[in-house]
């Protein structure tokens, strides 16, 4: 939701914990805990790339919101996210809207920079995201991609055994958090790998292959995105070093910025739009 203040929008994330009598005493300080995690590692963060905290309030049941019918709903057990608003919506969104036409490619490059720049600002904080994905990224007015969502972030342990569990979402992530493996902030490179091969073909992940075939899949039999043969191959070397099964063998992010600034932007010509006649054997559906 979105909130009107003296110097323009913001956008509300709302929580809603419900009512205290159905949770445990262990559920709510569970609660608290992770909200506190949260706004305690997006609130130090300021970087043209990652969406700006605002403000935070925990555990409220003073604000009433307007239902549909117009009623005033009854007071709950809140806790709110106050950011910068980004009136592009989210790059998935802004992708499917791109699926026929495909996008430019210097609109591609610029939007993998934006991205890879916002991740490399995160790990010299010491942060992994561990929750990369298309979703968790707005388009500014200028079509300026902020990095958002801090719900799973953590500051990278010392020790990478500490970095365990299951965290992130089916498709962007990294075999050895599939394997609840010890794991570091490489995660999100190989999680950003991903988002530049659905960035460059505006396509859906593996749209043949059910959420319970995914994860044997990529632990096991190396199951990647299968990259078009026009995509280039400098574009295609970032994404397969990314993705790498090996998280040692995968770039640090300032390195996934240096490989892509190299890129001249100006001589691709982008993936071919599924409307143009057939000399790129890309995805067709």
């Amino acid at each position: 939701m979105t909130a009107e203040t003296l110097q323009g929008f913001v956008s509300v994330k709302v929580l809603d914990w419900g009512d205290e009598d159905q949770k445990t005493n262990a559920q709510i300080s569970s609660l608290r805990a992770a909200f506190r995690q949260e706004v305690s590692i997006w609130q130090k963060l300021s970087h043209p790339n990652v969406s700006q905290l605002i403000g935070a309030m925990m555990g409220t049941s003073e604000i009433k919101f307007q239902t549909h019918n117009g009623r005033i709903g009854m007071a709950v057990n809140l806790c709110c996210l106050v950011t910068d608003y980004q009136p592009g919506g989210s790059l998935k969104s802004y992708l499917i809207k791109n699926r026929e036409t495909k996008l430019p490619f210097k609109h591609f490059m610029q939007l993998a920079l934006d991205l890879a720049r916002g991740l490399s600002y995160l790990h010299s904080k010491n942060i992994a995201h561990r929750d990369v994905k298309t979703e968790n990224m707005l388009l500014d007015e200028n079509q300026t991609l902020k990095i958002t969502d801090f719900g799973v972030a953590r500051l990278e342990a010392l020790n990478s055994n500490e970095m365990t569990g299951c965290t992130g979402s089916l498709g962007y992530m990294a075999p050895e958090v599939f394997e609840n493996k010890p794991y570091n902030r490489k995660c999100d490179v190989y999680s950003f790998g991903i988002c530049l091969w659905e960035m460059y073909c505006c396509n859906v992940l593996y749209p043949n292959i059910s959420f319970a075939e995914i994860t044997s899949a990529v632990v096991y039999q190396n199951l990647r995105p299968e990259i078009p043969k026009c995509c280039p191959r400098s574009v295609a070397k970032v994404m397969r070093r990314c993705w790498d099964a090996e998280p040692n063998k995968r770039p640090e992010m300032e390195e996934v910025v240096s490989m892509l600034e190299a890129i001249d932007a100006s001589k691709g010509r982008g993936m071919t739009p599924l409307n143009q006649p057939p000399g790129c054997f890309c995805y067709r559906f």
